[in-house]
């Protein structure tokens, strides 16, 4: 779509802590997009130990890196354009539905998607992008 991409690591190398670093890229940014890749795996665990909402989990569970959150925290409060996509299965924090004003999307698959998944995504796409240029060009 022509936007250029930016990230800690990637394109950018900390020169001081890696949080401040997040930051001051963000404040150069004009939208960012949220990948939830699981990261780690509980194969059984306690939710809430010790609360009247603890939860025995008998399944595996995944969980995504800390930093998608804090990187989603600082676009969000810099009223940023979000396009966040998770993993099936993934949940928590940024990835819970009604977080924030922003859907959640499952992760497209490589391949076997319909032409309607195929329209449905260029569709989310498209307008994302028209936002984060409409923040571009505004500035």
């Amino acid at each position: 779509m022509g936007l250029e991409s930016r990230a800690v690591g990637r394109s950018d190398y900390p020169t001081e802590l890696p949080l401040r670093e997040v930051l001051v890229l963000a404040r150069h940014c004009s939208g960012g997009v949220i990948l939830g890749f699981e990261q780690y795996r509980s194969l059984k665990g306690i939710e809430k130990p010790g609360t009247e909402q603890e939860l025995k989990q008998d399944f595996p569970r995944s969980f995504a890196t800390p930093w998608n959150h804090i990187e989603a925290g600082i676009l969000f409060a810099q009223s940023l354009p979000l396009l966040i996509f998770r993993e099936r299965g993934m949940a928590g924090g940024i990835f819970d539905p009604g977080v924030t004003d922003v859907f959640v999307h499952d992760m497209p698959s490589g391949a076997g998607r319909s032409k309607d998944e195929e329209e449905a995504l260029d569709g989310v796409f498209l307008k994302w992008q028209a936002e984060v240029r409409h923040r571009y060009y505004a500035l």
